[in-house]
């Protein structure tokens, strides 16, 4: 023991073992708090009857838009059928997509938190050793295994469709399927970040369909900004300064969509003109904005 104290004497700049291990226990045991709520929250949002709802009604749309090609106009013949009943398949089954898809990114978004809050289960869990951000970062996780699941069965269902009916793997689906998920991810994110100020779902599915809408008319919001600064008008002058605030702030959506590529080119194409890991920042950026804007204000909340 004494000769043990004087090494440490001789040589007071040599870094403790146990800080180390200390560290990587704290940082394991954050990680172990942050897959269980996590896991929690996926296994609670596929107990909720609206988005099974939601997912089934879905499913049923792709699975019956192979039965809805059998009212085409039987006298055209040959491939004009083939490639109008293909066409149909894609148009149905890739809104279908987008539709369900982004209302259950809504709601599962929007109510995670605020229904802990109105069941007064979040003051339980906060009550024990665990920081918010585990809390939180858990929540928002969990929130994105339950948007990946749904999207995967829907997008798997209509794969499989395509390739039994054109014979070749469509992975330009894939591509479009992925740039969809960033897409949900951005309204996802801010989604997230309204309901922490809220006390029910009802303020951030309202939050989350407007972030939606207006983040696919950002396009429609310059035009009208550059119409306004052609007018003397002082109200119109005001719109304009609005839309074009809001075109600048809210993230294009438009950009995701592969739809028109999905109808016109080949199944086993590779998309043009789009730069997907340019998209994939342009998503991250955005969700990081909103996940910190959730904390932020999360954070600053009594419970």
């Amino acid at each position: 023991m004494t000769e043990q104290m004087d090494i440490v004497q001789e040589n007071p700049a040599a870094p403790d073992p146990v800080v180390p291990a200390m560290a990587s226990a704290g940082v394991t045991n954050s990680l172990r708090a942050i897959w269980a709520i996590a896991m929690y929250t996926l296994r609670e949002g596929l107990r909720k009857k609206t988005l099974i709802g939601f997912l089934i009604l879905s499913i049923l749309v792709i699975f019956g838009t192979s039965f809805i090609t059998a009212f085409l106009n039987q006298k055209t013949i040959g491939d004009a059928t083939q490639d109008i009943e293909i066409k149909l398949i894609k148009d149905i089954c890739v809104t279908t997509i987008s539709i369900f898809g982004v209302l259950i990114t809504i709601f599962t978004s929007a109510s995670v938190v605020p229904g802990e809050v109105e069941n007064r289960v979040i003051y339980t869990v906060l009550s024990k050793p665990l920081r918010r951000f585990q809390y939180l970062l858990g929540k928002f996780i969990g929130a994105q295994f339950i948007i990946l699941l749904n999207l995967a069965l829907m997008g798997g269902l209509f794969f499989l469709v395509l390739w039994v009916k054109q014979g070749v793997p469509a992975t330009l689906l894939l591509w479009s399927l992925l740039l969809t998920y960033f897409e949900f991810l951005i309204v996802s994110a801010f989604t997230f970040a309204i309901s922490c100020t809220a006390t029910s779902a009802v303020l951030p599915t309202i939050g989350g369909l407007f972030i939606y809408i207006t983040g696919n008319m950002t396009e429609y919001l310059r035009d009208v900004s550059n119409r306004a600064g052609q007018t003397t008008l002082l109200i119109d002058q005001w719109i304009g300064n609005i839309a074009l605030w809001l075109s600048r702030i809210l993230p294009n959506l438009t950009d995701f969509s592969l739809k028109n590529q999905i109808l016109h080119l080949q199944p086993n194409d590779l998309p043009r003109d789009v730069q997907i890991p340019n998209l994939i920042a342009y998503s991250l950026m955005y969700v990081i904005a909103g996940y910190c804007i959730a904390y932020w204000i999360f954070r600053r909340k009594e419970f």
